[in-house]
């Protein structure tokens, strides 16, 4: 599913406009990445959580060069699903 699409299907569940909800879903992937970008994990009961992970640094190869590349510390974003989000979705044939 696109974004476009998610709007499209919850206008038509609320019968609001798509412009409204348009707003109303960049608003929350701001709010999310705002609050990420602060250091901040964001929790959504029964939904999941979206956290901060740190990878520690390495050094990687690239073997059909033969070199060795410094990656440092970094951290990246994350979803941890809800248990009960992963139990709805347990049965769902993969692709």
């Amino acid at each position: 599913m696109t974004k476009a699409e998610l709007i499209n299907e919850i206008a038509i569940s609320t019968g609001y406009d798509k412009r409204t909800i348009s707003l109303i879903v960049e608003s929350m992937m701001n709010g999310i990445k705002g609050s990420m970008e602060k250091g901040e994990n964001v929790y959504l009961r029964g939904f999941g959580s979206f956290i901060l992970k740190t990878r520690k640094a390495k050094v990687a190869r690239n073997i059909r060069a033969k070199t060795s590349v410094d990656v440092p510390e970094h951290t990246i974003p994350f979803f941890k699903p809800a248990d009960e989000f992963k139990e709805q979705v347990h049965n769902v044939p993969g692709k």
